[in-house]
């Protein structure tokens, strides 16, 4: 990733794509105006926080309110996607900060935020759908700004809103998904990296020939960040070591087997790996979705008939994998369900390599939890 003074970039392919700053970011930010201004009484309009990415962003500060007693001031960041396609691209995030009797940081969503309806989501139901990380990412900001101006037993209320909220949610899987009322404030990495199809399928590639030309035979790939934190949390392994596959699952098994690979060892969470067990060679929910369906099926073949009709609507009204998982561990046959995802998303692999790759498979759930492996997965993982 390159950083020069028209913004951040990363070079895809052959292609230079400007990145974005998320959502939660854009949130953190203006949070921290919001607060220094309540703070000192003065406008500003510039502030820099610092992403976990890594990378310092510094945005403009606009649309500042205060209430006429003094006590919160709201200021708005517009997002900026980069050349990622996003429908909250342009979007006014908004910040209302104010001071609260008792002591701690309180975090919510205003107009255009959505609300959790539904259990499996990463907040609780009824809680604001402002992310962990965004959520971190604001307190952090605000606690910073608290110890710099002496202020640090105060406490302080954020409203993050996003007017048209409701409207651009439409355009999101937000209401299948049971949030409701507006988006959500999302981000892990604080950054937006523009992707392309094609773009990304030569990075992949490219990443791919790297590794075989360090001398390996195997090959340690994951879908996205999340497998690639599970991998360095729980295993210690170094995150350059793995290729992100991101959802081009097929497309990486056909370009490790085509650089001259031999072995393959996936690390996903159910949520994605899920539905490789089905044969969906693309795990983009444009393709569908169909996890809910793929797992009631792996059900039906490892229960007894009772016990799946007991627990088949319940598996098919959840929203998120991680609650399936503990409807299905219910039963007392999780073990069978799962051993048998787990082997025919080794199957699959396997298959769409043309039998050119041997492969292995770890797939975890909520928190970094490992879940079910195959065979020798953890013995090829110690070759890594």
């Amino acid at each position: 990733m390159e950083v020069n003074s028209e913004g951040v970039f990363i070079v895809k392919g052959e292609k230079k794509l400007r990145c974005g700053f998320t959502t939660g970011s854009c949130s953190a930010a203006a949070a921290k105006a919001a607060l220094i201004m309540l703070i000192t009484g003065s406008d500003i309009h510039n502030v820099s926080i610092m992403p976990p990415k890594g990378i310092a962003y510094n945005a403009e500060i606009m649309d500042i309110e205060r209430k006429k007693e003094g006590d919160s001031v709201t200021c708005a960041v517009i997002k900026d996607g980069g050349d990622d396609p996003d429908v909250t691209s342009g979007s006014r995030i908004m910040a209302t900060v104010e001071f609260t009797q008792e002591p701690g940081i309180v975090i919510d969503g205003g107009e255009g935020v959505g609300r959790v309806t539904k259990p499996g989501m990463d907040q609780p139901v009824g809680e604001a759908a402002i992310n962990s990380v965004p959520r971190k990412m604001i307190s952090q900001c605000v606690t910073e700004v608290l110890e710099e101006y002496g202020l640090s037993d105060r406490g302080v209320k954020v409203t993050i809103s996003v007017p048209g909220g409701q409207e651009l949610a439409l355009k999101t899987f937000n209401p299948k998904l049971g949030i409701m009322g507006g988006i959500s404030i999302l981000g892990t990495t604080g950054i937006v990296e523009p992707m392309s199809d094609a773009a990304l399928l030569d990075t992949i590639r490219t990443e791919i020939r790297v590794r075989k030309a360090e001398g390996r035979d195997m090959l340690l790939a994951a879908p996205g960040n999340y497998g690639m934190t599970f991998l360095h949390e729980v295993y210690g392994i170094d995150e350059s070591l793995a290729v992100m596959s991101s959802n081009f699952i097929y497309d990486t098994i056909r370009i490790a087997a085509e650089e001259g690979f031999s072995r393959i060892l996936f690390a996903g969470h159910i949520g994605k790996l899920v539905k490789v067990a089905g044969g969906i060679k693309n795990t983009h929910s444009m393709y569908g979705d169909h996890r809910m369906e793929i797992l009631t099926k792996l059900s039906e073949e490892c229960m007894e008939r009772e016990v799946f009709l007991s627990v088949k609507d319940r598996i098919m009204n959840c929203v998120m994998t991680d609650e399936a998982v503990g409807i299905i561990n219910e039963t007392g046959r999780g073990s069978a369900v799962f051993k048998k995802m787990a082997d025919n998303i080794r199957d699959y692999l396997e298959k769409w390599s043309e039998d050119a790759l041997k492969a292995e498979v770890i797939v975890f759930s909520n928190e970094n939890t490992e879940l079910v492996s195959t065979d020798k997965a953890h013995s090829w993982i110690k070759e890594v």
